[in-house]
């Protein structure tokens, strides 16, 4: 891949990553504190940001820890089974979005062609972290980076529309990032 791609890529990457943060800025305290809903899926997001980001798989440690509960014991607000162990603060939220942010710049800007694609996961890594979907096990680095940039922004949406929905405002677009 051209430097001019990588940067493209890491632009558009980055620009998600930061109306992430933006969304969790922008929530009022009291939002943070009684909408579970919002909460689960800024840690949703985030989880996987973090874990799609790895490479190899077997070197993810999750910074804000979960549990992987059965479904006849979730949480009604919960996104999937992957259960945060507890409630974590915006701070800490934020504060590993910056670390992983400095992650996907790495693994976006310092990748060679022969890098990206290559295999993201290892067939002996798929259970090791019970996060990863049948869908992405064939996916390159590439891929997951694609998938893991609209991962994000999907779920950005969710959280604007959360947003909308309470306090009748949201985070403007963000084109793209320095």
């Amino acid at each position: 891949m051209e430097n001019s791609y990588q940067e493209t890529l890491w632009k558009n990457f980055a620009a998600a990553i930061d109306m992430l943060r933006e969304a969790i800025t922008f929530c009022p305290d009291d939002l943070w504190q009684t909408e579970p809903k919002f909460f689960y899926l800024t840690y949703h997001t985030v989880i996987f940001l973090d874990y799609y980001l790895t490479n190899p798989v077997k070197e993810f440690v999750p910074a804000l820890p979960y549990t992987i509960t059965n479904s006849n014991s979730l949480p009604a607000e919960a996104v999937d089974d992957v259960i945060p162990n507890k409630f974590y603060t915006r701070q800490e939220i934020l504060d590993h979005l910056t670390s992983i942010r400095e992650k996907c710049r790495r693994a976006t800007i310092l990748s060679t062609p022969d890098k990206l694609n290559e295999r993201w996961i290892d067939q002996a890594e798929i259970k090791l972290h019970d996060l990863c979907p049948a869908l992405v096990i064939g996916y390159t680095v590439l891929d997951i980076h694609f998938y893991n940039l609209r991962h994000v922004q999907h779920h950005v949406g969710q959280l604007n529309f959360l947003l909308r929905q309470r306090i009748n405002n949201a985070p403007g677009w963000i084109s793209q990032a320095d």
